[in-house]
């Protein structure tokens, strides 16, 4: 059984317009919201194996503070240019290549991709994942690389917690 969350990055800010995409910061109610959410899982969930980040600030500082909730060493945090997508290609080639040690991962990353992928490998459909959504997928499978379509057993937004 392998289990995968996916978390998409938490509210960020527009207010810059010379800030590049990949450089955009999160807002205050981003980060308050991803302090919420990881708190809430770190005692609901257990510890992921592995974290990993798409490069883009707003994603990697999401993922930071679930690991600061999480305890989980910002040095273990693997950071992957490739999660900077906007479709779930990369998410899907990074999720198969998890090394089969992992038998739970963590992924921040974008938009699109992510809710391309959790329609296409859960079993619940869901039409949006909102920032700082996370949802988790259960594999019955061994290795990482054969992951089909897998059930959906966690689905968290900040709105329902706040």
């Amino acid at each position: 059984m392998k289990t995968l969350y996916i978390v998409r990055h938490a509210k960020s800010s527009w207010e810059y317009d010379s800030v590049k995409d990949i450089d955009r910061p999160l807002k205050e109610r981003g980060i308050n919201d991803a302090h919420l959410l990881s708190k809430y899982l770190a005692k609901e969930i257990k510890r992921p194996d592995v974290f990993l980040s798409s490069s883009a600030n707003r994603a990697l500082h999401t993922a930071v503070i679930f690991c600061e909730n999480f305890g989980y060493p910002l040095s273990n945090l693997k950071i992957k240019r490739q999660l900077y997508s906007f479709s779930d290609g990369y998410l899907v080639k990074t999720v198969k290549a998890l090394d089969d040690s992992f038998n739970s991962a963590i992924v921040f990353s974008h938009d699109h991709g992510i809710n391309s992928f959790v329609n296409k490998f859960g079993n619940k459909p869901i039409a949006h994942v909102t920032t700082c959504g996370v949802i988790g997928i259960a594999f019955d499978t061994k290795h990482w690389k054969d992951v089909k379509k897998g059930n959906t057993v966690l689905v968290e937004f900040p709105k329902n917690h706040r």
